[in-house]
């Protein structure tokens, strides 16, 4: 089974030992993915549809380097900070999904690794292989 590991170069994957996104046969799983940039700061700050825009555009990179892209996305999983804050969140989402309509998951969660971070994104992708 060939095994394709993907970093974005963020600064938490190597001290926690995680990848961006991980490539097997014809799957991508993109891990939960946030608005951080590669300094550590937050884009967006206080913008939950920056933030969740950041996300998908960070996620588009990770599926691109694994070989697939937005349109082979067949989940996503949304998780943000403050419920009220959806609509945002879903805007974003419709401006990189609405003509692929993956199945999709919004849960309210009581806090992100850091206190700035509105939103987490994970996504799911097939290719053919």
């Amino acid at each position: 089974m060939t095994r394709k590991c993907i970093s974005s170069g963020g600064p938490w994957e190597e001290p926690f030992g995680y990848s961006r996104a991980v490539r097997v046969r014809n799957f991508i799983a993109v891990s939960g993915t946030t608005a951080a940039n590669p300094d550590g700061t937050i884009h967006g700050e206080g913008d939950a549809y920056a933030q969740a825009k950041r996300c998908f555009e960070i996620i588009g990179r990770a599926l691109a380097e694994a070989g697939a892209g937005m349109g082979d996305v067949v989940r996503t999983r949304m998780f943000v900070t403050g419920i009220a804050q959806s609509e945002a969140i879903m805007r974003a989402h419709g401006e990189f999904f609405r003509d692929v309509r993956p199945a999709a998951t919004m849960v309210e969660v009581k806090a992100l690794m850091r206190p700035e971070m509105l939103v987490e994104i994970e996504a799911e992708a097939v290719v053919d292989e």
